[in-house]
């Protein structure tokens, strides 16, 4: 379910949106359909996947016609195929014509970023292993973009810098060290905060463990040191892989024990689902 928050998020990002596209009017469709005119419209899928957005696509049109009448045919987290009707809607002509390309840009993205997280989702099934969103989200977008992960089933890590300790290799540098890094923020950073160490080796994983690390990364590790890594660990931490997780290996990540598997292409590069908007007759 879209939390409150990100409805806010997505308010905001609505209001950008329709100012960057619409600014001063829609001078095509203005000029051509009377003010009165009402019509009915519906999004049709023209690609598999699992929607996601349809609150925000609503968001958009209500924006531009508050007798908006929307009902959707699916429900988020659905998984529908080609040719499913996701929603049918009745606004103001002008409206369903302006808020198009903007309704459509926000649910294209989410639905593209939930089909990709349920596939990865869907590969560790059966495992004890978490699939992980990251940071790499479209710039403003965080929010929705996390909820879109959420809905198409993975998880979500850290939402910004502000809500987990992340000790990376610049960190460790700075510091003079993992096990002086982690000393230094467990003197200043309030016990409930969790602490991840970002590790490259078995030596450094074992300095993390030593030194109270809550989650271990495991950065761009082969499958063997990382069933190694696990054995360390022995459960005294989380462990996280990361670093080139493809969907044709993760199966084989979380069969060496991990907890977790973070994958920046949920969010960095999706491809957003094919989805269109026609009037109905």
């Amino acid at each position: 379910m879209i939390t409150a928050n990100e409805l806010e998020a997505a308010k905001k990002l609505i209001a950008l949106a329709l100012e960057e596209d619409v600014a001063g009017g829609d001078i095509t469709t203005d000029n051509l359909i009377p003010s009165e005119t009402r019509r009915k419209a519906y999004m049709v899928a023209k690609a598999d996947g699992v929607v996601a957005g349809l609150p925000v696509a609503e968001m958009v049109f209500r924006q531009l016609d508050q007798s908006l009448v929307w009902k959707p045919e699916v429900a988020e987290g659905d998984r529908v195929s080609n040719g499913t009707v996701l929603v049918r809607f009745e606004a103001s002509y002008r409206a369903l014509l302006t808020a198009e390309r903007t309704a459509l840009n926000f649910l294209q993205r989410l639905s593209g970023i939930a089909t990709i997280s349920a596939r990865y989702a869907d590969e560790v099934k059966g495992t004890n292993t978490v699939i992980l969103d990251t940071r790499k989200t479209l710039p403003g977008f965080r929010m929705l973009d996390k909820y879109a992960v959420r809905t198409g089933g993975a998880t979500n890590h850290r939402i910004g810098l502000f809500d987990m300790v992340m000790i990376k290799d610049n960190h460790i540098e700075v510091a003079g060290g993992i096990t002086a890094a982690v000393e230094q923020i467990k003197a200043k950073v309030p016990s409930l905060i969790k602490i991840e160490v970002e590790t490259t080796n078995l030596e450094q994983v074992a300095e993390a463990l030593a030194a109270g690390a809550d989650i271990i990364m495991l950065d761009n590790m082969d499958n063997e040191t990382m069933t190694q890594a696990v054995q360390l660990i022995q459960g005294k931490a989380k462990v996280e892989a990361s670093g080139n997780m493809t969907l044709d290996r993760i199966r084989g990540v979380a069969s060496t024990g991990v907890d977790y598997i973070s994958i920046g292409a949920l969010t960095h590069s999706v491809q957003a689902m094919d989805i269109s908007q026609r009037l109905e007759e």
